[in-house]
């Protein structure tokens, strides 16, 4: 079917597990590439089984897998391994982010998939990528966060680090590798050349702090844990309201903070007409803010400074995420059907472009476009598919 998309007639394979690297196939998707992931039933993905008895109804599993195809193939045999093979000479791209030298090992690597197709972009994810003496090293999202130099800044100023949502992590990860792959895709059309690309996850997650890292290389200055402030907007930060409630303020420049003193009816404040004013005086300030929020309703306040002209917005729990009309209004929530016809809601692409693509289709279950990856994509007839079917090759 066409979706649209700047990426309409791109065929990605993906060799992923868990979160990261399906995370970059969901983004091409996204962008309109037909994206096939390479599955069986003895390796399932720990998505597909952790905590359900459904594989094919697991939240963790549909959460980053929509609009994609699922064919089973069994790596572990020489017959698997070759059909994969005939896949990959048909694709545009290929995602790994299995082990480190577990592609090699299985004959997936990169030089022997350039063998079968020459012009392939081949997108391998490890946790310190592919080369240096940290390469044979594998973690998960923590390891990545906390390796990068993210964990250590996660925390409120004077105490320990206390750490960030791990899935932070993946989903950067995941996005930078699908940045890279649309790159090399954009240079393949340019001059017909395939690459191969890197990614490691713990360079991404620096890449995110390149100004505490700069800060350390020019200045030898280790940055510390400083909650919400923000070194060039004061203040800065999540402050109380009524029942319970919370509203974040953002007070961008001294335009801004002379409306919230306004709207504060603080006239005494707005001697503090400096960035450099408030940040010396910023634990007064963090304190005359709250004890006027405090008096405040979340929602109604935050209404009232954004008319002003003041960065705000109450924090959001998962409900009233749910329950917001604007993030439906803009297709942040968008409709997709599973393979029984239900629809369900997903989060859609967090972009707009001239060129959407359409994204219809939930999750796949495990195997559910066999016939056509096996018969339309490679030719096989359907003889041939159910002589592999009973060898289990494809299951």
């Amino acid at each position: 079917m066409k979706r649209g998309g700047p990426l309409e007639g791109v065929r990605v394979v993906e060799l992923t597990k868990v979160w990261a690297g399906p995370y970059t196939g969901k983004q091409l998707a996204f962008l309109g590439a037909e994206v096939i992931r390479v599955e069986s039933l003895g390796s399932l993905d720990v998505t597909r089984v952790y905590g359900v008895d459904d594989i094919n109804n697991a939240p963790g599993f549909k959460a980053v897998n929509p609009q994609k195809l699922s064919v089973q193939i069994d790596m572990k045999t020489e017959a698997g391994i070759k059909l994969l093979l005939d896949l990959l000479a048909e694709a545009d791209v290929v995602v790994e982010n299995l082990r480190p030298g577990a592609v090699t090992r299985l004959g997936l690597g990169y030089e022997q998939v350039k063998a079968v197709n020459p012009d392939i972009v081949y997108v391998s994810m490890g946790m310190y990528g592919s080369e240096g003496p940290l390469s044979y090293q594998t973690g998960y999202a923590p390891c990545f966060a906390a390796l990068g130099g993210l964990s250590s800044l996660v925390g409120y100023e004077g105490e320990a680090p206390t750490g960030m949502n791990i899935r932070y992590a993946d989903s950067t990860f995941g996005t930078t590798a699908a940045f890279a792959t649309t790159v090399a895709l954009l240079h393949r059309r340019r001059t017909g050349e395939g690459q191969f690309i890197d990614v490691s996850a713990v360079e991404s997650m620096t890449s995110m702090i390149g100004d505490a890292v700069m800060d350390f290389t020019l200045n030898g200055k280790v940055a510390a844990c400083d909650g919400n402030r923000h070194a060039e907007m004061a203040p800065h930060g999540v402050f109380p309201c009524q029942d319970g409630e919370w509203i974040s303020i953002a007070v961008t420049d001294n335009v801004a903070w002379q409306r919230l003193v306004n709207a504060m009816q603080a006239p005494e404040l707005a001697e503090y007409a400096s960035l450099a004013d408030r940040k010396a005086r910023e634990d007064e300030l963090e304190a005359r803010v709250s004890a006027w929020t405090s008096t405040q309703k979340a929602e109604s306040l935050a209404e009232q400074l954004q008319q002003c002209g003041v960065a705000a917005s109450k924090s959001l729990s998962s409900l009233d995420l749910i329950a917001n009309q604007q993030l439906w209004l803009r297709r942040f929530y968008q409709q997709v059907s599973d393979q029984h016809g239900q629809s369900r809601s997903i989060l859609g692409p967090s972009w707009k472009m001239s060129r959407m693509a359409s994204v219809v289709d939930d999750a796949p279950a495990l195997g559910q476009h066999n016939d056509y990856v096996l018969g339309e994509i490679l030719g096989l007839t359907e003889q041939q598919q159910q002589e592999l079917a009973a060898a289990g090759v494809t299951r």
